[in-house]
């Protein structure tokens, strides 16, 4: 079983879309199983015990969201810090994968990445999605776009996510992109997809897996690029790696996941 843990907040159309995102993964009424957490802000409630699962919202409609599609769900409900509480629910159930809703609109057209998505983002080692207040979803086929850097950990750390989604890996159709950074002018070196070992990693990882490849390489700015990618392809999805460590302990997002993460209208897994 693909076991997924779908923190919610307050906000119903987040919620939704988180819901929806997990109800699209493959085979999602037979081989995954998900917990709906919410975790009550201190000024809502004096203690956890005192919430209702029901009387939230949010939760609720995730929920049936889900079991609507057939998906066997788990309700809980916590108290205190969410980020910590989120955590701990992470190893508690096992997940495969966190799905958070963690863009949030600021005027007309500011977007932001709440700080509890951030710290989430930056304590686990477990894949999190991060979907927002929308969500392009396709039928059928489950497509996704796999952007790798030079790391060769990172890349496989991508594959083995691809090819661990629940279902037949044959179903899943995996761009697997490269960008040679700023290589777009006039007289610029090839962009040859073989000559990038991480990618190259990558992509046999996944056909090895049974999963359908298509090997991309450009050049340009690395975030606009895998944005339009994302777009020409109509993936359902992007899966980048994009944890890195700075010193002994500290981990740090690289600025184009960032990006990506802010910019993108497709639900975006951090994988590492």
């Amino acid at each position: 079983m693909y076991r997924v843990l779908v923190p919610v907040d307050s906000n119903t159309n987040r919620a939704r879309h988180q819901a929806q995102y997990v109800a699209r993964l493959p085979d999602a009424d037979s081989a995954v199983a998900a917990t709906v957490l919410y975790v009550s802000p201190p000024d809502r409630f004096e203690s956890a015990k005192e919430a209702s699962f029901s009387k939230v919202d949010s939760a609720a409609t995730a929920a049936e969201e889900l079991e609507r599609a057939g998906v066997e769900v788990d309700r809980r409900i916590d108290g205190g810090s969410v980020s910590r509480a989120i955590v701990d629910a992470i190893a508690d159930v096992d997940a495969d994968e966190v799905v958070m809703g963690g863009r949030k609109r600021s005027g007309v057209t500011t977007v932001l990445l709440g700080s509890t998505v951030q710290d989430v983002l930056l304590s686990t080692e477990r894949p999190v999605t991060v979907t927002g207040e929308r969500v392009s979803l396709g039928e059928g086929t489950r497509k996704v776009l796999v952007p790798v850097d030079g790391s060769e950990e990172r890349a496989r750390q991508q594959a083995r996510y691809v090819a661990g989604l629940p279902g037949d890996p044959s179903t899943i159709e995996a761009t697997v992109f490269y960008v040679f950074r700023h290589q777009d002018y006039a007289g610029a070196p090839p962009h040859e997809f073989e000559d990038v070992d991480s990618a190259v990693t990558a992509a046999e990882m996944l056909e090895d897996a049974g999963v359908t490849v298509n090997r991309v390489a450009e050049g340009g700015e690395v975030a606009r690029r895998i944005l339009r990618a994302a777009e020409d392809h109509a993936v359902d999805g992007i899966v980048v790696g994009g944890r890195k460590r700075s010193g002994v302990q500290k981990v740090l997002l690289g600025s184009t996941v960032q990006d990506v993460l802010l910019s993108a209208e497709r639900p975006v897994t951090v994988t590492g």
